[in-house]
């Protein structure tokens, strides 16, 4: 286990709830209480729910009646199921949620990458030096202070305001691969971190400085990223979905910087069970909340 799926990776995020194991798919969840309420509720980790073996979730969830009142998760889309098996697992929601980029490894970046892309990333390249940091935790400083100009620049509240404790954690978990982009003074004006697992390596975050935007050096991380995965027998590359819930709108750059470097999509599936009904209808009426396809009802605007 790496990454996602790694205990450590849950522990990471013990800020948004107690880290729970699924005991025979080895996945991991965060256990929370509902406010205003004496009940518990499990979601997923952020981003995505990663297991060793889904043919036996549904036994473990099956274990959890009568202990919370409901789950929510967005599946690995490169998770070993099917239909029938997140149907039989999430009775209540299994709905696509987001399309996910990917890159197909066996192929030559040259044939895909977006012309635009490569023509960035070339001439970044001649501006900015790109390394793969052997130990992460090292650069954890620069990582924290690159994040908060993210936050500054975008207004990120809620769970992807990550504090300098997870990330000590994220930095930490097996799996995790670094790449750093200096520029000429040997300033570090961008960083991406990726997880690395089942063949997969995952887009995690990125954060630059504001030189690092002017200098384009996302576009040399991601060539340079490309070129390294590449050579390192795996097989696919998960640059994730848009941003938002909704995304890929005509202002999502994102998705649009996303989409330049991938061979195709692969859906990424939110998924969730009511545990217990009257628990779950007590805290609605409990909060006069009515009709919304938000999923747990009750949760609705927590993260925004």
């Amino acid at each position: 286990m790496n990454g996602y799926s790694h205990p450590d990776y849950a522990a990471s995020l013990a800020e948004f709830g107690v880290p729970r194991r699924l005991p025979r798919c080895g996945g991991w969840v965060l256990e929370r209480s509902i406010t205003q309420s004496p009940y518990r509720d499990i979601m997923g980790c952020y981003p995505l729910f990663a297991c060793q073996d889904w043919s036996v979730l549904d036994m473990d969830l099956d274990e959890l009646e009568g202990d919370v009142v409901s789950i929510v998760l967005v599946a690995d889309p490169f998770g070993e199921y099917d239909q029938p098996i997140l149907r039989k697992c999430f009775p209540d929601l299994a709905v696509p949620f987001k399309e996910h980029m990917v890159i197909d490894l066996t192929r030559s970046p040259a044939s895909y990458v977006n012309a635009e892309h490569q023509r960035k990333a070339h001439r970044a390249l001649e501006r900015v030096t790109v390394e793969r940091c052997e130990e992460p935790a090292f650069f954890a400083e620069e990582w924290n202070h690159l994040y908060a100009n993210l936050i500054r620049r975008h207004n990120i509240r809620g769970l992807t305001a990550f504090s300098a404790t997870s990330f000590r954690g994220q930095l930490a978990v097996p799996g995790l691969v670094m790449f750093r982009a200096t520029n000429h003074t040997e300033e570090t004006v961008g960083m991406t971190l990726w997880y690395v697992d089942r063949g997969v390596a995952y887009y995690h975050l990125g954060a630059y400085s504001d030189a690092g935007y002017k200098l384009e050096a996302s576009f040399a991380l991601f060539w340079q990223a490309i070129n390294y995965f590449s050579n390192q027998g795996l097989k696919w590359m998960n640059l994730g979905a848009s941003a938002g819930l909704s995304g890929d709108g005509p202002d999502d750059g994102l998705g649009r910087f996303k989409r330049g470097w991938s061979t195709g999509t692969r859906t990424a599936y939110l998924c969730g069970r009511i545990f217990d009904q009257l628990k779950y209808s007590e805290i609605l009426r409990t909060r006069k909340i009515g009709a919304t396809d938000y999923f747990p009802a009750y949760r609705e605007g927590e993260f925004v």
